[in-house]
């Protein structure tokens, strides 16, 4: 919820002070530019970026350089960063390195003690005293010049943290998490009397190979919320379709769900087609990635998830394109049919039955409200790459379990175009959630409130 009490979803995707739409920023090139692009956002039903306070692919955007000293014209790109996003309603979801491109390009980093900087290695940049301090510093500068704006959502407090950050052990997972998190709160607390929201990102598959990772990602008691980065090998990072990427969402929210304490948030502030993009060297044609892209938003918001995700763009130029800027508008349609201040949303995917075993079921609920989104897993042509929008309908039966008694409406939604299908009410008795959705060739999402 904002600050005024009204709910808020984070809808948006990873931006990067680098990319086409954001580098008229640097030295106040084109800032007329970047706010035609802000505005176009607003206008799309987007209400938050996520942003590295630098990007350390190349030398000319580090936040500090030499390691202390604040780079002024970052200072200022920053400074007309959060003036255009006040300006249009946007929102920062906030991380403090670049620490993908800082351990690549590790040896042109100023915090490199052989550049003057305070850390001897890369694999001790959460263990060495000196550094933490550096990283310390720098938060506080942060705070203090931008902490007190509603234009900062929340602080990702470290970029995928790994055990490579620390000795190639996950022993310092949680004194690292307690050290910013303390760190930054105590800060806000005393100069404005409260404190953004908090996490710490992770790389997702590393929570399988480090399993107590999980104890600070999803449970930490300081952090607010949870985020982790959705890349799967088989489906996620290297699409052969557009259904089999949706279901793998599905079942990582679910995953996370239940590795979070009751009622806190969680989202994937990461995924996209990674594999395919960095290592295969292929883009993938708009058609193909608007679908996969409109898919995973909707696996991600009906599973339980705070909002649609937040795409890594992994295309040429890093940009999403005009349909997925669509595809994030149509679904703010549908936020406003649920109240969020009140739904206590757990997940149901499995407990959801229907009557047609061609669709996956994403969906959850409390007792008086659910969000389910149905996907046809029968409806692919194009060498079963696309969903076949002249596919045969479907009418299918949807039983939602845990529902309270009550009159309640059921509303269909049409995710392609945004609008809805069908509205019609129920009477529920003895705990039974029962409606039929008529006619269904591809996907449809579906709100169920009590009246």
């Amino acid at each position: 919820m904002t600050e005024d009490g009204q709910p808020w979803t984070p809808i948006g995707q990873n931006d990067a002070i680098t990319w086409p739409e954001l580098e008229g920023l640097f030295r106040r090139k084109n800032l007329q530019a970047v706010e035609d692009y802000l505005a176009y956002l607003s206008q799309h039903g987007i209400t938050c970026l996520r942003l590295m306070l630098e990007y350390a692919q190349v030398q000319h955007r580090y936040f500090e350089k030499p390691a202390g000293t604040f780079n002024p014209r970052m200072v200022q790109l920053w400074d007309d960063l959060f003036a255009l996003c006040a300006k249009y309603g946007l929102r920062i979801l906030l991380t403090p390195y670049d620490t993908f491109w800082m351990w690549i390009k590790w040896k042109n980093h100023p915090y490199n003690k052989s550049l003057g900087g305070p850390c001897a290695g890369r694999g001790q940049w959460l263990l060495c005293r000196d550094t933490m301090e550096a990283i310390k510093a720098r938060l506080t500068f942060v705070v203090e010049r931008w902490g007190g704006s509603g234009v900062l959502f929340a602080w990702d407090l470290w970029n995928e943290m790994h055990p490579a950050h620390m000795g190639n052990s996950s022993a310092n997972f949680s004194a690292a998490a307690t050290e910013l998190s303390e760190h930054v709160r105590n800060l806000e607390l005393r100069l404005y009397g409260r404190s953004h929201p908090q996490t710490v990102s992770i790389f997702g598959p590393i929570l399988h190979t480090h399993p107590d990772t999980a104890d600070t990602i999803f449970r930490h008691p300081l952090l607010d919320f949870a985020s982790t980065h959705f890349y799967d090998a088989k489906t996620i990072d290297y699409p052969k379709n557009t259904v089999d990427s949706a279901i793998k969402v599905g079942e990582l929210v679910r995953e996370a769900l239940e590795h979070a304490p009751e009622n806190r948030p969680f989202f994937d502030s990461e995924h996209g087609p990674i594999h395919l993009f960095k290592d295969k060297k292929h883009t993938l044609a708009p058609e193909f990635d608007d679908e996969y892209f409109r898919h995973i938003q909707w696996a991600h918001l009906a599973s339980g998830a705070a909002g649609g995700g937040m795409r890594w763009p992994n295309r040429h130029p890093h940009t999403l394109t005009p349909g997925m800027r669509v595809a994030q508008k149509n679904m703010t349609g549908f936020l406003e049919l649920i109240d969020w201040s009140t739904f206590k949303r757990k997940n149901l995917n499995q407990e959801i039955k229907v009557s047609q075993p061609s669709f996956s079921v994403f969906g959850c609920a409390d007792g008086q409200q659910a969000v389910v989104w149905l996907l046809r897993k029968d409806a692919l042509y194009q060498r079963k790459r696309l969903m076949n929008p002249t596919a045969t309908p479907l009418s299918v039966e949807v039983q939602v379990p845990g529902i309270q008694d009550g009159r309640y409406q059921i509303t269909t939604w049409n995710t392609l175009e945004g609008n809805m299908r069908e509205q019609f009410e129920i009477e529920v008795q003895n705990g039974s959630c029962s409606f039929t959705v008529p006619e269904v060739r591809t996907d449809v999402a579906i709100a169920v409130v009590k009246k």
